[in-house]
């Protein structure tokens, strides 16, 4: 597949970039934060990701510049911003690990079952509504945590909670989804 420069530098396809470069000013502020200020940095980090990730869906749509390079990185930039937060907030925040757990075996799960639907030329196109929430959800509640690391035990485990219950939701959720078109490959 030859790409153009029209469909590399598209304003989502920058913005996608962004988010690329952001994982590592998010992990590297978070880890060596030490006072309230370092840790707004390492939030506002998270958060311009968020917002980058809404704005080039939304510009992608929007305006007709949804190309298959922009499908390809999208979720790649999701999944390791989601998993430098998960891996980060594991050496500060108690209990993270069952969340990384979780969203492992979500993601590898789901992997493995995008890569034999490709094998049989189905592929799932974009995200279910039911992930977008529960991204939503995670990217809140990780803004919380880690804005925030001197939250009471009882909130961190509560947000811990509804973000697993979110992630476990999802990924039950999509077990319907795949199963039908293995059945119908």
């Amino acid at each position: 597949m030859k790409l153009t420069a029209k469909e590399v530098f598209n304003i989502p396809n920058i913005l996608c970039y962004i988010r690329f470069l952001l994982v590592p000013c998010f992990a590297i502020s978070y880890l060596k934060a030490d006072k309230p200020g370092d840790y707004y940095l390492a939030a506002s980090f998270l958060l311009i990701a968020g917002i980058t990730d809404l704005l080039d869906g939304f510009i992608a749509r929007k305006f007709n510049q949804i190309t298959e390079l922009g499908k390809a990185i999208d979720p790649i930039a999701d999944k390791l911003t989601q998993t430098a937060i998960l891996l980060c907030t594991m050496f500060h925040v108690k209990g993270m690990f069952l969340l990384v757990i979780l969203f492992a075996v979500k993601e590898c799960t789901m992997g493995v079952c995008g890569y034999l639907l490709l094998k049989r030329n189905k592929k799932l196109d974009g995200a279910m509504w039911f992930g977008k929430v529960s991204t939503a959800v995670f990217y809140a509640t990780m803004l919380v945590l880690i804005a925030f690391p001197n939250l009471n035990v009882v909130w961190i485990n509560l947000l811990m909670i509804i973000t697993g219950a979110f992630l476990a939701l999802s990924f039950i959720l999509y077990i319907p989804v795949f199963a039908k078109m293995f059945h119908e490959s």
